[in-house]
């Protein structure tokens, strides 16, 4: 190896390290906020977004806001999802997503397959093919305060879980099936508690 490739070798190490160390900042300041669907990897996230508002002006539920200085210079004015109070409703047609013109908020790339199923089919097929949901956030439910687990029936929650099968009712107690579950923090809306019994926390 002579002196030039010995530095490019070098370099590229170098610079490998310094792209690890800041994607695993960005990643860990990324646990105190959830942002909006189809959001892209943080890292790519925080150069693509362009602060215009628009997702947050398109959401019909209020639910996206911007976040604070006190996070940083690095986020401020960027859009993320306010679980702790109301719940992403999973919107049919993602208008916080068409509305970003950044693709900072990106739907899923569609795998040769699917495109050649979806082309195959037919006009009422084409309608059950869809993106896989985004995974938002992660629902935890505590058992402790859950009101049927003490005894009273409730089950509030159930019905407002806008994803088949991922909030169930189980010897008239609810219970979060996590493989399907992805956070979007309707349950914890609909708890009738004032100290929820269902957390979210970023995934």
């Amino acid at each position: 190896m002579d002196r030039r490739d010995f530095f490019r070798v070098g370099l590229k190490k170098v610079t490998k390290t310094v792209v690890n160390e800041v994607d695993a900042r960005v990643k860990k300041k990324a646990k105190r906020y959830i942002r909006p669907p189809y959001a892209i990897s943080e890292v790519e996230f925080l150069l693509a977004c362009t602060r215009c508002d628009d997702c947050i002006s398109a959401c019909p539920h209020k639910v996206i806001f911007k976040l604070s200085a006190s996070l940083g210079a690095d986020v401020v004015g960027t859009p993320a999802l306010d679980l702790l109070h109301k719940g992403c409703h999973l919107c049919e047609d993602w208008p916080c997503v068409t509305a970003c013109t950044s693709e900072a908020l990106s739907f899923p790339k569609s795998d040769p397959k699917s495109e050649a199923d979806e082309n195959e089919a037919g006009d009422d097929e084409k309608d059950k093919i869809s993106i896989p949901l985004p995974e938002l956030a992660i629902a935890t439910l505590n058992e402790q305060t859950c009101l049927p687990f003490s005894g009273p029936e409730c089950g509030a929650c159930v019905p407002d879980c806008p994803v088949p099968g991922a909030l169930i009712l189980n010897s008239e107690k609810p219970y979060i099936i996590p493989d399907l579950c992805v956070g979007c923090g309707m349950c914890r809306e609909a708890c009738i508690l004032e100290d929820k019994a269902i957390s979210i926390t970023s995934i």
